[in-house]
């Protein structure tokens, strides 16, 4: 084999194992999802600071807003980790589901991305998976050291899994994770929710914390 076709060979080789390792996130692209098959919700709370790190140019969501944890989706999931996304549908959020969604996730180009992946597995009209996810983030407190907090916290991530335990009553060390960007800065903390009645209840596969040990760095609210 000449040289050249080798290299084209092993970047084949290299792309095929990319694409590979991106299907195993917490849900699949697939032909053949199917809405309202799923065991439970997984609730994604976004922390709005590092997200403003890395897109100061965002107006709507980063300019002297003040946020802390924004909704960043509600996500159809099952025990082994994954869940359907992209189901066929011809439905969309109106401009009124989208005002209202605009509540608690501040972006018209996020609610419309999460309609199309998540909620059209959900099994809902866009009115109906808007509004339940306004429950579900109504449903979790914060605590109060991540309550928009004006300079930086320092905490572990088993520190923030012991203060959302600690204000949710019924909620254990099981049913959420914590997730960092390079391992130490706090970006998210995903929720695992009772499909029916949006209670905390046990994860499954693959929702666990993804942070470094020791203090991580979590910026104030800006």
């Amino acid at each position: 084999m000449s040289l050249p076709r080798r290299v084209v060979l092993i970047g084949l080789l290299a792309l095929a194992a990319t694409a590979l390792a991106s299907a195993r996130g917490h849900g699949r692209r697939n032909a053949d999802a199917q809405a309202g098959r799923f065991d439970y919700w997984l609730m994604s709370l976004s922390w709005s600071p590092s997200y403003c790190l890395t897109h100061p140019d965002d107006n709507v969501q980063c300019r002297h807003k003040g946020y802390g944890f924004v909704l960043h989706g509600l996500w159809p999931q099952n025990r082994n980790g994954f869940g359907p996304q992209h189901c066929a549908t011809q439905a969309r959020p109106n401009d009124a589901v989208i005002q209202h969604a605009l509540a608690f996730m501040p972006s018209r180009r996020l609610i419309e991305h999460e309609w199309e992946t998540h909620g059209a597995c959900s099994g809902l009209d866009p009115s109906g998976y808007f509004d339940l996810a306004d429950r579900a983030f109504a449903s979790v407190a914060i605590p109060p050291p991540l309550m928009t907090p004006r300079s930086p916290p320092s905490l572990s991530a088993n520190a923030i899994v012991q203060a959302f335990t600690a204000a949710n009553p019924g909620m254990g060390e099981n049913m959420l994770g914590v997730f960092c960007r390079g391992g130490g800065t706090m970006t998210e903390v995903r929720v695992c929710l009772n499909r029916e009645t949006l209670a905390p209840q046990a994860c499954g596969g693959r929702v666990r914390n993804a942070c470094r040990t020791g203090s991580l760095t979590i910026p104030a609210a800006r």
